[in-house]
């Protein structure tokens, strides 16, 4: 009877010790699930209610996606959002790799990359809102960056498409978000062993041979994960379109913001449903492009 209890009291133990690491799962499953997944699906349910001009209603209906697809104004937001994104997501890769490619390839002290890595993000040390605001008077038709040129005598009248455009949004999100491509590339290029570069050169390779054999595909996980930090908040931004446009251009945050300012829930939800749908091919792909889960 004894042996019967003990061998019960071992199995238990057995079971509790085999699955206790997934008890560590709770707390992260249940902030996901309340406040990721349950919204997610609550905003795909409000979609189809049926929204009138100064009310909403619990009725189903598809009129809000109709009216979203079948907008040139809103489905061009929507094509606008993804030029913007392409756009900054090219410079930010273009001016982010030789940062990156210098502190992570070419400073060996640890110390001095961790203060080139700091003081790339010195200027999060200030409020976002600022930070965009700043750009008006840089690009204005008597800012600084006119100024310079015409001081130079590189232009003689001062350059108008600099502020309330989409070049200004394209400046004002590539200067912000660059760090975000610089910390990731940096990092995985840092892990380059330094023997691979030499034995590439005792064998004759030429620098820009090294690079694309080499230093280029190894830093592709860095590059996969700067993107997905780039494109996830570069999709979502509002704030840098209406301050740098003068709400001329309007991407899709700038949209659900008005929409829900006007209490049009039901489109505002819609719009809310397409970017998310946007934003998760986008990270599919490129998560797609190298197993993150192997490389890092």
């Amino acid at each position: 009877m004894t042996l019967n209890s003990n061998d019960r009291n071992a199995d238990q133990r057995s079971y509790f010790e085999r699955f206790s690491h997934y008890y560590l799962l709770v707390p992260g499953v249940t902030w996901m699930a309340l406040f990721l997944i349950v919204p997610l699906l609550m905003m795909v349910y409000v979609s189809f209610w049926t929204q009138t001009t100064f009310a909403i209603h619990s009725e189903l209906t598809t009129k809000s996606w109709v009216t979203f697809f079948s907008s040139e104004t809103y489905f061009g937001a929507l094509l606008r959002t993804i030029r913007i994104w392409l756009t900054v997501l090219f410079f930010t890769f273009l001016l982010g790799y030789p940062v990156a490619l210098y502190i992570g390839l070419f400073v060996r002290s640890k110390t001095i990359q961790t203060v080139l890595l700091v003081a790339c993000v010195i200027p999060f040390w200030t409020s976002f809102l600022i930070r965009v605001l700043a750009w008006r008077p840089m690009l204005g038709k008597e800012g600084a960056v006119n100024l310079v040129l015409q001081k130079l005598g590189i232009i003689s009248q001062p350059i108008e498409v600099l502020l309330f455009t989409e070049l200004a949004v394209v400046i004002g999100m590539v200067q912000i978000y660059v760090v975000f491509m610089v910390g990731p590339i940096a990092f995985m290029l840092s892990r380059i062993d330094g023997s691979l570069l030499e034995a590439a050169r005792d064998i004759g390779a030429k620098p820009f041979t090294t690079f694309r054999k080499i230093i280029f595909p190894l830093s592709l996980p860095g590059v996969t994960v700067g993107a997905i930090f780039v494109s996830v908040m570069v999709l979502g931004e509002f704030a840098t379109a209406s301050a740098l446009s003068g709400r001329k251009v309007n991407m899709l945050g700038n949209i659900i913001v008005t929409q829900v300012g006007s209490l049009k829930w039901a489109f505002a939800a819609v719009i809310g449903v397409v970017l998310t749908i946007v934003i998760a091919i986008i990270i599919t792909a490129l998560l797609r492009l190298v197993n993150l889960r192997e490389e890092l």
